[in-house]
């Protein structure tokens, strides 16, 4: 009777499983679990991510990058029909490797000439979309597409959009009081837009992003490298200047949260946020859309009173450079390899069969040029160089 009732026990022993308890997951899945959990609650890598990008994501980033592109081959064009031989001066003439001086001219560059004298303003419009040389170029183009990629992802493609365009026309506003008669361009002024945009999201969402010393790094490493850039003619400093301030005041009147997209396991792009989703992170999302009406606020009223102030200025013709001495070193620093003088440049010509000889009347130097069918322009330019 023992035996059997034993048996009967065994049988009797039905495991019964608590209803919705889910067999453990696999390794894989725990290891791609911890691997989340390591940013703190609600934030995310500033540089890094784990989120699905669409292609359109990038479309305005890529649209700027072919009207640059557009741009300087149509410059380059340019200098080589005025020339007759070379698409970029020796660096002799050109440290940056690009255009002679009359074709900036030609192009859109900013002089003072043109502006008090001729009143060309629709150069301010033409003046952000040109680069001094392929140096120039490649160093601006490729610090617009790292930087720019990620804010547009980020913040999405109008507000930065309308930042890029806003700071490119603010920061030309600002060369116009500072420009002496050397033929200057703002291009890298738009990126310096872009780089205050970068700083003004960071300081904004400071809680909600958690790689901010890599972040800090790179917008100072892209900052130091394009001003040092603008130490050298025909780039000038300061359309970076105010671009700069002009992106840092605009990021904080309309950026908000970086936006969150769906997640993609076994995707990530290059500069995609990863961020744990969580009710903490919805509800810091929906305050800080919300909140800083006051920042906000005075952000805008500078913004406005410094365009207005600088508009107004332009109409009456101020120069600043009469009552600061030492801003043309901000600017441009003299070497021997080129010159920053912008005052008036005379030579003395004398031409025979086939050579050209120059002698610039202000300090002496004299250079002959085995040709003699040149334009007036091309004259100016070898003069400028020579003095």
């Amino acid at each position: 009777m023992e035996g059997e009732a034993s048996v009967n026990k065994l049988h009797t022993q039905i495991e019964i499983k608590p209803q919705g308890q889910e067999p453990p997951p696999p390794y894989s899945s725990v290891v791609e679990n911890s691997e989340m959990d390591i940013q703190p609650e609600g934030k995310l890598p500033f540089f890094k991510s784990r989120y699905r990008q669409r292609a359109s994501d990038t479309w305005l980033i890529s649209l700027l990058v072919i009207l640059h592109l557009v741009a300087f081959i149509t410059t380059t064009l340019f200098n080589y029909f005025s020339t007759g031989s070379v698409f970029f001066q020796p660096l002799s003439e050109n440290p940056l490797l690009g255009p002679s001086a009359s074709t900036l001219d030609k192009v859109g560059a900013l002089r003072r000439a043109f502006l008090v004298q001729n009143h060309l303003n629709w150069r301010f419009f033409v003046c952000p979309w040109l680069h001094a040389g392929i140096i120039h170029f490649a160093i601006n183009i490729s610090c617009m597409i790292f930087i720019g990629i990620h804010l547009e992802r980020d913040y999405g493609p109008l507000r930065i959009g309308v930042i890029y365009l806003l700071s490119a026309f603010f920061g030309s506003l600002v060369c116009s009081l500072f420009v002496r008669n050397n033929p200057v361009v703002t291009s890298s002024g738009a990126l310096f837009g872009l780089l205050g945009t970068m700083l003004s999201g960071l300081i904004r969402n400071w809680k909600v992003y958690s790689s901010k010393g890599a972040a800090l790094a790179a917008l100072i490493t892209v900052l130091a490298t394009n001003f040092l850039l603008g130490l050298l003619p025909y780039i000038d400093n300061f359309a970076n200047i105010g671009a700069f301030i002009s992106g840092l005041l605009l990021g904080f009147v309309l950026l908000l949260t970086p936006q969150i997209r769906q997640m993609s396991k076994n995707k990530a792009g290059l500069f995609e946020c990863g961020v744990k989703h969580s009710k903490s992170t919805i509800k810091l999302k929906q305050k800080l859309a919300l909140d800083r009406p006051i920042l906000r606020s005075i952000s805008l009223i500078l913004f406005v009173i410094l365009l207005s102030g600088c508009l107004v200025a332009l109409f009456l013709g101020i120069d600043i450079n009469h009552y600061c001495g030492w801003c043309r070193f901000i600017d441009c620093i003299p070497y021997k390899r080129w010159s920053c003088n912008d005052g008036p440049n005379t030579c003395e010509i004398m031409k025979s069969n086939s050579e050209m000889t120059l002698t610039c009347l202000y300090n002496g130097n004299t250079r002959v040029f085995p040709f003699t069918n040149i334009s007036q322009a091309r004259i100016n330019d070898l003069c400028a160089m020579i003095c």
